[in-house]
């Protein structure tokens, strides 16, 4: 999904589009815009083309010169279609195939998804009319983002205020990354969090990680289609729904043993987990009391996961992490060719226990592609769907 035409009709909350439009764009998506009459005297069509850095479409009879027919050519130009807001009007007339001007024309043409985000006064929402023209065209395959309740510009509170900008983003995008079904029939494992090496009974080495990443991964993985195997180390976080194994662990060690158990039967590997390198050589089964003098504790290398992935690998796709404080890019490209990667993530250290990052997606043919900033949730999906 590269291509998304917006619809505009003649809501109150057709305004909200702009912040529409403006979070589309920032994901890298290419955007038309069609007006109602009606959309137009409510926000101006120069805002919008603005935004979108597109010609908005209004009138079937513009009379600037074009070599198509433009209700055709949108038509097949868009991978799909979002009417926001959608009015009882625009949802009647389409349920009834009216085709009296550029958006329902073009709706009409349309053989890709059309998503319906409703918002209307609430009496109008509840009007079993509409009601039936919304189940009319489910049955086509029309598909609709349901009103949230909040205050309506009929001065009550009800249901029919258009669903917040950032879920609508969200579920455009991700209802259309799910339906894909890209990694059907995959096993995936991911490790996430950080792993603990215990120096006594109370006290160890380990790392910021939140396992966010991690965890972020394996339900984007899931809802993509795939059979995840998360291995995790300590994190805060709730189990995700639909792992088909989950399996806690503490130390690199024991994330070791897991991953070894699995690997030979597993499709793709994304080592997401911040593994210690190194663990005490001695462990103490007392507290260690406080001395004069400095206290040594030596240290022994931990067994190194991708690395013997790496080495064991026949068949499957091998993906790793690299968070650097320095020379980012460098760091990250001698890992993946050190490691026998096919892919490695590249991000700044600093954004360990943010709800954000920002990332370089590295490919073992030399292709690198920038991520700009985004929640660990969007970023999931850029990881996947790179693969």
């Amino acid at each position: 999904m590269k291509n998304i035409l917006i619809g505009v009709s003649g809501g109150i909350a057709a305004y909200k589009v702009a912040n529409i439009i403006s979070k589309l764009k920032k994901k890298g998506y290419n955007i038309k815009v069609i007006m109602t009459e009606n959309a137009t005297k409510i926000i101006t069509p120069l805002t919008l083309e603005t935004l979108s850095r597109n010609r908005v479409y209004v009138d079937m009879w513009d009379k600037n010169p074009h070599f198509e027919v433009e209700h055709i050519s949108l038509a097949d130009w868009a991978d799909v279609i979002l009417i926001a807001p959608a009015t009882y009007n625009i949802v009647g007339k389409v349920a009834n195939g009216i085709a009296d001007d550029m958006l329902t024309t073009v709706i009409s043409a349309c053989k890709k998804p059309v998503y319906f985000a409703l918002a209307m006064n609430v009496n109008m929402y509840e009007n079993p009319i509409l009601k039936e023209n919304i189940k009319k065209l489910k049955e086509y395959g029309y598909r609709f983002i349901e009103a949230d309740e909040g205050f309506l510009a009929c001065n009550i509170s009800a249901k029919g205020r258009l669903k917040d900008e950032d879920e609508i983003v969200d579920i455009l995008e991700h209802d259309n990354l799910y339906r894909n079904n890209i990694l059907a029939k995959k096993r995936l494992l991911i490790t996430a969090g950080r792993t603990e090496e215990a120096i006594d009974p109370v006290r160890y080495l380990s790392n910021r990680s939140s396992g966010q990443m991690g965890y972020a991964l394996a339900k984007s993985a899931i809802k993509l289609g795939a059979d995840v195997i998360l291995i995790s180390g300590p994190t805060n976080l709730k189990k995700p729904l639909g792992v088909s194994e989950f399996i806690q662990v503490k130390t690199a060690q024991e994330m070791y043993d897991e991953c070894m158990k699995r690997f030979p039967n597993i499709d793709i590997v994304i080592a997401c987990a911040a593994v210690a390198d190194y663990k005490p050589k001695y462990y103490s089964n007392e507290k260690i009391k406080k001395k004069e003098g400095e206290l040594m504790i030596i240290l022994d290398r931990n067994p190194d996961i991708l690395l013997e992935m790496g080495k064991r690998k026949k068949e499957q796709i091998l993906i790793g992490f690299a968070a650097e404080t320095e020379n980012l890019l460098d760091n990250a490209i001698v890992k993946l060719k050190r490691k026998n990667l096919d892919m490695i993530i590249a991000n700044n250290a600093e954004n360990m226990q943010k709800n954000t990052n920002e990332i370089f997606i590295i490919k073992a043919d030399g292709l690198i592609k920038e991520v700009p900033e985004k929640s660990k949730e969007e970023l999931a999906y850029d990881i996947l769907i790179n693969i």
